[in-house]
């Protein structure tokens, strides 16, 4: 028999329009910076460099209001 199975595609589903987890902002660190930024983030309660990142940028944000 010649039938072709449906092949199925790997990954995870597309998400429904609008429930994407966000925008991804590229920037580009030194290893200096890198290396801050992760011994940083590693004493901190983040548990993720991103995490981090985030909060700081957050925070940062609040304070020039």
């Amino acid at each position: 028999m010649n039938s072709k199975r449906a092949t199925k595609k790997l990954g995870r589903p597309k998400l429904p329009k609008g429930e994407a987890k966000g925008k991804i902002v590229p920037v580009r660190l030194n290893n200096e910076e890198l290396k801050l930024f992760t011994k940083a983030a590693n004493t901190s309660e983040h548990k993720t460099l991103s995490s981090w990142i985030r909060q700081t940028l957050r925070d940062a944000a609040s304070a020039s209001r």
